[in-house]
């Protein structure tokens, strides 16, 4: 079945390893590591949310009007705009990608981060919220007359889009978390529930419950991504010695654990499961499985995607077979050195990993049934 690579549409140089070097939005950046995406094979990147970082729909669409085949993952939380809103900012991005647009719905996991924008509502409530909010984008996209809509949320009367998806019947959602709040709502919901990287007990055991929900909504499982931070060498000592000397440069830039990297992150304590979970992870040891290493999520404090995998690119491809054979069929992946990173990894990566999934598909057609 086919694998998709999933990287990371930044708009500046800074990471976790290094402060950035221009403004926030570095508009000839932001268009070379797409370009460099495109150019070694990768399938999208996301274009992500922060409260004071750069808009990624327009980010989104600077990205959509200088590429030709890449993809593009749009980060969205509900409470900074209407869904009516929101749902025509999609059709129309998606018409100007000619059907190149998904839709990643970000419910929120940090009480003071929704805060900056005005979002006062608990947890619980946000994932009831962000379930409308889908459910009108779906509304929304796919009906050619006037609708009404009633919820504890919102309320709205005789709406429809002049505006159409590119693609039809509509863009996919996306969705993410790792509360059993989230995985209801993104198990009725989503296309695709994105993971963070976490040993493979842990992600087998996150997708069976995904996938029990779904079947007791009466609907198929969402496609499965998983994220990572990959570090390669050319050999294992180079890879180890490489990860190190990146958790020494977060070490750091965070002096020793006591500054934040970002205002969205905090170092300690977070409030969201999935940064929990990989704390969690980390407690129990450094390495897990055949090259996952949590150390760079302890240093950033299981900040989003901050699992690392370590090793050769024959190492970490192997690795994200392990979770291709869990049915994870979307690999996400970011470096530290963003742009550096992207080429070696559309290099030396996604080619070995595409070419075993196409070994295995051979292998399984030639079989007789």
């Amino acid at each position: 079945m086919p694998v998709e690579f999933l990287g990371i549409g930044a708009t500046n140089n800074g990471s976790e390893t290094d402060p950035r070097t221009g403004p926030a939005f570095d508009k000839d950046y932001t268009l070379a590591l797409a370009k460099a995406h495109e150019d070694t094979g990768w399938d999208r990147v996301l274009t992500a949310y922060g409260s004071g970082s750069p808009d990624p729909a327009q980010a989104a669409a600077l990205i959509a009007c200088n590429t030709e085949r890449l993809q593009l993952l749009l980060a969205h939380r509900p409470n900074v705009s209407y869904p009516t809103f929101a749902a025509k900012t999609v059709a129309t991005l998606d018409q100007i990608s000619d059907g190149r647009l998904t839709l990643h719905v970000i419910t929120g996991g940090n009480d003071h981060e929704q805060q900056r924008e005005g979002d006062i509502l608990p947890k619980d409530q946000r994932y009831a919220r962000t379930r409308e909010a889908i459910e009108i984008y779906k509304l929304a996209w796919t009906s050619r007359e006037p609708f009404d809509f009633h919820g504890e949320h919102y309320s709205f009367d005789d709406f429809v889009l002049d505006v159409e998806p590119a693609q039809k019947p509509r863009p996919k959602i996306s969705f993410g978390g790792s509360s059993p709040a989230a995985y209801r709502v993104g198990a009725e919901e989503a296309d695709i529930y994105a993971l963070w990287g976490e040993p493979l007990a842990g992600t087998a055991e996150q997708i069976a419950t995904i996938t029990d929900l779904a079947r007791a909504a009466g609907r198929p499982a969402p496609q499965f991504q998983v994220a990572f931070r990959p570090i390669l060498g050319r050999t294992e000592e180079e890879a180890w010695e490489k990860a190190y000397a990146t958790v020494a440069r977060i070490q750091d830039r965070t002096k020793g654990g006591t500054a934040q990297l970002t205002r969205r992150h905090k170092l300690t304590d977070p409030e969201n499961a999935g940064s929990q979970r990989l704390l969690a992870v980390a407690a129990q040891g450094e390495r897990h499985d055949r090259a996952l290493w949590t150390v760079t999520a302890q240093a950033t404090g299981g900040a989003g995607n901050s699992t690392a995998l370590v090793g050769t690119p024959e190492t970490v491809a192997a690795a994200l077979m392990d979770y291709y054979d869990l049915g994870v069929r979307i690999l996400s992946a970011r470096g530290y050195a963003l742009l550096e990173d992207a080429k070696e990894f559309g290099r030396e990566v996604i080619p070995l990993v595409r070419q075993e999934v196409a070994r295995r598909d051979a292998a399984h057609s030639a079989v007789p049934t």
